[in-house]
């Protein structure tokens, strides 16, 4: 068995947007379900969905078959985390609340064997090695890890420039919501000042030669923020796809009854 090539960074390096969809149930049927609806990637949000480390071993295992790459994102950049979710197998990492460069240096060498970096190594029990089945597995893992780091606040925005340029960061997303609160803006991502901010950070990626993403569910202004230089956007989200046909369905259905009932009465 070889190590398996990150599909998602090598798509990183192409001209086509990558398109996404956020994982927040933790049943991995659900992850089923979808890793075979057309994404280009899928996100397991582990920052504020409610997974456990076996939990996400799970969906990467349910995912995997269909070939779509798998993001992860945990509650935090701590070493040991980062290393006990690349042992089980996830490749790219997209890692929360970076400020500064200084913070971006840690989080490269701690998902990088040595010399690059710190990962610890235990291979024998990782799943990524496949249990040291994957010739030279420690040899070729750097190469195949995309770290992402998170830019949302105001700290980080005036620091992107520094964040952006340091080695080992293969690309940089805004986070719309966190950003809109630390500029005064709480829940109002759309608010004009937050929409020039992320625009300015896309260009200065862009202009740095790496990828910017961000999460938009309003498919117009996720083209504009294409436009503006976003490489992979996240366009939805599994419990609001769920959540938004469920109340569909019921609001039609009975309106739909409503009407019925209003015709029997009357006589039609």
């Amino acid at each position: 068995m070889e190590l398996p090539v990150n599909k998602f960074k090598k798509a990183l390096q192409g001209d086509e947007t990558q398109w996404g969809l956020w994982l927040g149930l933790p049943d991995a049927s659900c992850a089923e379900i979808v890793a075979g609806s057309g994404f280009d990637w899928l996100l397991i949000d582990s920052e504020h969905a409610p997974f456990e480390l076996d939990s996400i071993m799970r969906h990467l295992q349910a995912i995997a078959p269909y070939g779509v790459p798998a993001i992860v994102r945990p509650e935090e950049g701590r070493t040991a985390l980062l290393k006990r979710l690349l042992d089980i197998g996830a490749q790219t990492l997209l890692i929360p609340m970076c400020d500064t460069a200084e913070q971006a240096k840690e989080l490269v060498k701690a998902v990088k064997y040595p010399p690059q970096g710190i990962r610890g190594l235990g291979s024998s029990l990782a799943r990524a090695a496949n249990w040291n089945r994957v010739p030279g597995y420690l040899q070729k893992a750097n190469d195949e890890i995309c770290l992402i780091v998170q830019v949302e606040t105001v700290t980080a925005m005036k620091n992107l420039k520094e964040i952006v340029a340091v080695d080992g960061v293969d690309a940089v997303f805004i986070g719309p919501s966190d950003l809109s609160a630390s500029m005064g803006h709480i829940g109002n991502p759309d608010h004009p000042e937050v929409v020039a901010a992320i625009e300015n950070g896309l260009q200065i990626i862009k202009d740095a030669g790496k990828a910017g993403g961000l999460l938009c569910i309003n498919p117009a202004k996720a083209h504009h923020y294409v436009e503006k230089g976003a490489k992979f956007v996240g366009i939805g989200v599994d419990t609001l796809l769920l959540g938004n046909a469920a109340k569909q369905l019921a609001e039609s259905v009975k309106s739909g009854a409503n009407k019925a009932d209003s015709n029997q009465s009357s006589g039609y």
